[in-house]
């Protein structure tokens, strides 16, 4: 991922045929055990004329994994596409917080089985729905471009034109994310926070068409991927709503990071917040991130670092990238950032 979002997730694959991750919304795919990703796609194996790509049935899902397959498609002409869709855990589970279902892999368990089991050789993911530390022998091996990482609000028609800040006394604002909601009730302290589940159409949905929301946060990639610029009423900057590591997700915990790239520093914000978002601790970290034009570290043996697979990135960026997360992670640790996020597993679990 190239500037904002996952410090350690900073190096963009130079192969970007064998998985992708998008920006924000973003669409990772994950290579079947045991799969060297350029053989994986090789144009001239006999072997593997269809690559069978996993995804989620969900649409914005499949406009990501569309556009992947057509990527690899222009680049290998040679070779067929599958596209595999199935439910996952979260897409079956919608009258719960995400943050109360208690279950890792909510929306990558049933994909990552189909591709223990050998029914498809890659799947297209969002790279906040990827647990923090991947299966053994799965790998994010390419990155995309990415798109907005920030988060948007979607108002209710009778509110087009208004901000969070100008929304009336204690309306109700729709979110899946105790991230967004801790952040954004320390911020918009006259609002209250609810939870609302579903796919886009679905939240969207029960929007416009229900009178319980006033606005609801969703992430402005998922959003323009679907087509639905209009529907964007606010843009949530930095200092309002911190985006989760990896873009967008991280849904049951309240940290939350932002990253920026100028010359040659990569700077990292990270923060942790009480769930009513009374207490907080926020911190900025910087490393410099030198990447020659030619490889002056040798070949690379062991291309992963972090779970991703990134065989033409020098290994330094990578490192200082992830010695930087880990830098920042530890400070905020040190200011007593895990007292707070116990205490907001604890209430969260309670309730």
């Amino acid at each position: 991922m190239s500037g904002n979002g996952n410090a350690a997730a900073t190096a963009v694959s130079a192969e970007p045929v064998t998985s992708t991750l998008w920006a924000s919304g973003r669409a990772v795919q994950q290579l079947a055990p045991g799969c060297h990703p350029q053989s994986l796609l090789e144009e001239n194996s006999p072997k593997m004329r269809v690559i069978r790509v996993g995804t989620r049935k969900s649409q914005l899902a499949r406009i990501q994994t569309d556009s992947v397959v057509a990527t690899l498609k222009a680049l290998y002409p040679g070779l067929q596409f599958e596209i595999i869709a199935m439910s996952t855990t979260g897409d079956k589970i919608l009258d719960t917080a995400l943050s109360k279902i208690g279950e890792k892999s909510l929306f990558t368990k049933e994909l990552e089985h189909a591709l223990e089991k050998n029914e498809v050789d890659l799947v297209v993911h969002s790279l906040k729905d990827l647990p923090t530390v991947l299966p053994p022998g799965f790998t994010i091996g390419a990155i995309c471009k990415r798109e907005n990482p920030h988060d948007a609000v979607v108002f209710h028609p009778k509110f087009v034109g208004k901000t969070l800040e100008t929304l009336p006394e204690k309306s109700v604002v729709g979110t899946s994310s105790l991230r967004r909601a801790a952040q954004l009730q320390r911020k918009f302290s006259h609002l209250e926070f609810r939870s609302i589940r579903g796919n886009l159409n679905t939240r969207l949905r029960k929007l416009d068409e229900q009178q319980e929301f006033s606005a609801i946060i969703l992430a402005a990639a998922g959003l323009q991927r679907m087509g639905w610029h209009n529907r964007v009423g606010q843009i949530l900057h930095p200092e309002e709503c911190m985006y989760a590591v990896g873009q967008e997700g991280g849904c049951s915990v309240p940290v939350a990071v932002h990253t920026t790239m100028k010359d040659g520093q990569l700077y990292l914000t990270g923060g942790v917040w009480s769930l009513d978002g009374s207490d907080s601790i926020q911190d900025t970290m910087q490393a410099t991130i030198h990447v020659p034009a030619q490889h002056e570290d040798g070949p690379e043996d062991d291309p992963q670092l972090v779970g991703i697979t990134a065989r033409n990135i020098p290994r330094g960026p990578q490192l200082a990238a992830q010695n930087l997360g880990i830098s920042l992670a530890n400070l905020l640790l040190s200011k007593g950032a895990k007292n707070i996020l116990d205490v907001a597993r604890q209430l969260n679990d309670a309730h």
